[in-house]
């Protein structure tokens, strides 16, 4: 699967991956869930498409809600969230971004760490 093949519909119970169109979709998204992580990515982006599965496989794992947007398609997304290197991973909690990373390919291990100390900052 790729970016792009995502599913369009935000996450489930299983915490399917949601490709996420534009500004208007990652709001609705994020406000929906308590904890998502949101990869900003770009086609052609190899490092995107290796952090992919590695992405969705700690979701599912951490039970977190996984989104993807490509802010090319919506450039005010650029400067809302000063992405200037992708993959740029953001985690919001409770509809807020709360922590960011944009060091390129991280291990799953390492992301889950990540995810639940940023997680656990914010209780």
């Amino acid at each position: 699967m790729t970016t792009a093949d995502a599913d369009t519909t935000p996450a489930t119970d299983q915490h399917r991956p949601a490709q996420l169109a534009d500004e208007s979709e990652l709001d609705e998204f994020v406000a929906g869930a308590e904890t998502a992580l949101v990869e900003f990515y770009t086609n052609g982006c190899g490092l995107c498409q290796s952090m992919e599965p590695v992405v969705g496989n700690v979701g599912r794992e951490l039970g977190i809600d996984i989104g993807f947007v490509n802010p090319r398609d919506d450039p005010p997304l650029i400067e809302r969230f000063d992405v200037r290197r992708v993959p740029l991973l953001v985690l919001f909690v409770d509809g807020e971004p709360v922590a960011r990373r944009d060091d390129g390919f991280v291990p799953g291990e390492e992301l889950a760490a990540w995810i639940r100390e940023e997680s656990e900052n914010c209780e």
